[in-house]
């Protein structure tokens, strides 16, 4: 964390030469590469503004994205001594990735209609969705989320550095899935948003799991052929195991 602070400080010191921008935001890397062997890691947010920032001056938000994905919530219900499918909403476009994290939380920094208007929250995250429209279906999706770390929410605090100089980790799970990201930075001040810069990243699959991914869309059906003979000859070989011991 040190070596990090002392890049920082290098770095802010020629940002912090250019008056004219009040705010200046940069990633440790631009592309991410999933494997079989993925585990999760994290990006580096970093950068700095002309204005102070912390107690008494500005403050800075970091929201993430992903790609918009549809989702379908489904209610379990048991007849019959067995469970069924029951109601379920489908949620059209909702982002696969979600973070936010700021200097303070986004609601002590701005008003709702704001936060709304950037997306900064899970409580004003939007989610259209159509089917069953009871509010349970929308708390399971954050729940489903949240539990799988792809819906984060003040989960690694922007520390300060110099007055002038801001750093966050971004936490990349082991179930993100490809695509773009978009990070978008802002700078506020007074309840009110002076300053915003984007930057994006990609997430690719390489290697094994693109192969798998590739098969998965591009041939459902022999994906899950090779599923089903794969969890076949996992329980044959479990069942030899054991008949051993």
């Amino acid at each position: 964390m040190r070596l990090v602070v002392m890049l920082l400080l290098l770095w802010g010191t020629a940002a912090l030469a250019q008056p004219e921008a009040p705010l200046v935001a940069r990633l440790s890397q631009d592309r991410g590469e999933v494997s079989t062997t993925f585990d999760g890691a994290s990006i580096l947010v970093f950068g700095s503004t002309a204005q102070p920032i912390g107690p008494g001056g500005a403050e800075i938000l970091i929201v993430t994205t992903g790609p918009q994905q549809p989702f379908t919530v489904r209610r379990k219900v048991r007849g019959l001594g067995m469970w069924f499918n029951g109601p379920s909403a489908r949620f059209a476009a909702v982002p696969a990735f979600y973070s936010v994290a700021g200097t303070l939380p986004a609601w002590r920094l701005l008003p709702e209609a704001l936060r709304s208007q950037y997306h900064l929250g899970l409580d004003v995250l939007p989610m259209a969705s159509s089917g069953a429209r009871a509010p349970q279906f929308r708390a399971a999706l954050l729940s489903l989320k949240q539990e799988a770390g792809l819906w984060q929410e003040d989960s690694a605090p922007v520390e300060i550095s110099a007055n002038r100089l801001f750093h966050s980790r971004l936490p990349l799970p082991a179930t993100i899935p490809a695509g773009e990201y978009t990070v978008r930075v802002l700078l506020v001040e007074s309840r009110r948003v002076v300053a915003e810069q984007v930057q994006r990243f990609v997430v690719e699959r390489v290697g094994t799991a693109a192969t798998i991914a590739d098969v998965s869309r591009g041939q459902p059906l022999l994906y899950g052929v090779i599923c089903v003979a794969l969890a076949a000859l996992a329980g044959w070989l479990g069942s030899i195991v054991f008949r051993r011991s």
